[in-house]
């Protein structure tokens, strides 16, 4: 149900106010706080997810105690620099699967080099 009338939100019009990819809470801000921030999250290099993730929730946390009125754009943020994680968690499990795919074929390669280094060895016995 959505908050009735006047400046301030629920949760539940914040939450409306995100598009929700595959019913889950790692949705993208329908309209991001700014696109300085969207583009901040997503150009972050993966090392820095951490540190930005952190100023995000402390500059949220400070709001949320303090009656800030700009609340909800900090949530926006928080939410942007969560789905950006997500986004580089999901590569990073593509990435990992393609590793496994081609760690598996070198495995079979390198069993029939073992097997043919072994039908020579035996054939080099016979002799």
């Amino acid at each position: 149900m959505r908050g009735v009338g006047g400046p301030l939100l629920t949760i539940g019009d914040l939450l409306g106010d995100l598009a929700v990819d595959g019913g889950g809470l790692g949705g993208v801000a329908s309209v991001p706080s700014s696109p300085l921030a969207a583009s901040q999250a997503e150009e972050a290099d993966p090392s820095e997810l951490n540190r930005i993730f952190g100023e995000h929730y402390d500059n949220l946390t400070k709001a949320l105690q303090e009656n800030d009125p700009s609340w909800p754009s900090l949530m926006l943020k928080l939410c942007t620099a969560l789905n950006t994680a997500d986004k580089l968690v999901s590569c990073a499990n593509k990435d990992a699967e393609q590793l496994l795919e081609k760690v598996e074929k070198l495995e079979r390669v390198l069993e029939r080099g073992d097997h043919a280094v072994a039908a020579i060895v035996e054939c080099l016995e016979r002799l």
